[in-house]
């Protein structure tokens, strides 16, 4: 037993002379055989399976990018079509509305004009009749002034204490008025 002993002593200090398995030179070469299988294995694996599979995503993202860019383009154009036609649109609804107030202004203009026209009309009529009016009133006002004067004028000339034809007070009278 103490030779099973020695000999597993002597296999772990042996072990320990040895040190790192990757760094003791007699197998190098197994280790350079299995990192060559491992990196044409890796190679494989990537050529074959993910890098296909990862250009095919990369290649569908660029047609998208491009059929976005795209779209994004045409809405671009349409955006500036309808701004265009949006502008158009308000010019013209300025225009329409510029001419509506003006033929606004030229109907209240003709309504204003045909209603100072009947007012002057009217004014105009009224005045003659007025002055008409006033005619007559003045007319019998100097009729009257003339009536009151030769009463007066008789009155006076009969309060003096003498006595005067009618006939020649109402000449007096005439002759004083017509000036």
């Amino acid at each position: 037993m103490a030779t099973e002993l020695e000999t597993a002593e002597a296999a772990g200090h042996a072990a320990e002379a040895v040190g790192m398995p990757q760094l003791d030179f007699s197998t190098y070469p197994n280790q350079i055989f299995w990192l060559v299988v491992t990196l044409f294995a890796i190679y494989f694996v990537l050529s074959r399976i993910a890098l296909p599979r990862i250009g095919a995503v990369l290649a569908e993202r660029q047609g998208t990018i491009s059929n976005d860019i795209a779209a994004a383009e045409e809405l671009k154009l349409r955006a500036q079509e309808a701004e265009r036609a949006y502008e158009k649109a308000l010019a013209d609804a300025r225009a329409e509305a510029q001419r509506i107030v003006a033929e606004t202004k030229a109907e209240i203009k003709a309504d204003l004009d045909a209603a100072t026209a009947k007012a002057d009309a009217e004014i105009a009529a009224r005045s003659a009749e007025a002055e008409k009016q006033i005619a007559e009133i003045r007319a019998g006002a100097l009729e009257s002034v003339s009536e009151v004067a030769r009463a007066t004028a008789a009155d006076v000339i009969a309060a003096m204490g003498f006595r005067a034809e009618s006939g020649a007070v109402e000449a007096a009278v005439d002759g004083k008025l017509k000036g």
